[in-house]
Formats: structure tokens, sequence, C-alpha cells
């Protein structure tokens, strides 16, 4: 089964909202899967809590994602992403093992 890695970040003031959504949108992430060799990823805003922003990195395996991040690749994107936002965006990572996808045929 595939595994996700979740990176959950709060944008501190939501006055930097729309200049992290672009810089995520036109760095962050293509930089982020190419470095993961994924095919797949996406964002999504949260409705409820404004200053929440997600993204999603879908890995073949569980032992692909565990590679992806404990190794230099994901070192250098944390570099890179605290360079650019240091304390005015917090975040936390996880990964997820999909246990269940479904379908209506």
């Amino acid at each position: 089964m595939p595994a996700l890695l979740v990176v959950r970040a709060t944008v501190a003031n939501l006055r930097d909202r729309l200049a992290f959504d672009d810089w995520y949108h036109k760095e962050h992430l293509p930089d982020a899967m190419k470095a993961f060799g994924v095919r797949t990823a996406w964002r999504a805003w949260s409705q409820t809590e404004p200053a929440v922003h997600c993204a999603f990195y879908r890995f073949d395996s569980l032992e692909d994602a565990a590679r992806a991040t404990t190794g230099t690749a994901i070192e250098a994107l944390i570099a890179e992403f605290d360079r650019c936002w240091g304390t005015k965006v917090t975040r936390t990572r996880e990964v997820m093992n999909v246990v269940e996808e479904a379908a209506i045929p």
C-alpha cells in the first residue's frame, strides 16, 4: 500500500498567507516532489482554520516514505523552508501508512 507524508504548516500572520501560498506553489512543492521522487502531491488550506496549510506527498510504499524523510533530501528542504520562513510558519511532519483506498465503481 502507498504511504503519505503530511506536512501541516501554520502561518502565524494571515497577511503572510498569500506570499506563503505563492512560494509553496512555485518553489517548494516542485522542489519537494523532485527531491522525494514522487509523482503525486497536493496541497490544501483549511476552511476551519485559515492559517493552516497541509501538503500531501504520495509514496509507493512506507519504505520509500521513510527513506525520503530521513535523508539529505529532506534536510535541504527543511533548511530552505527555515531560511525563507523562519518563525513565521511552524510545521509538523507525519508519515502515514495508507491502509485502505476506496472508490465508487
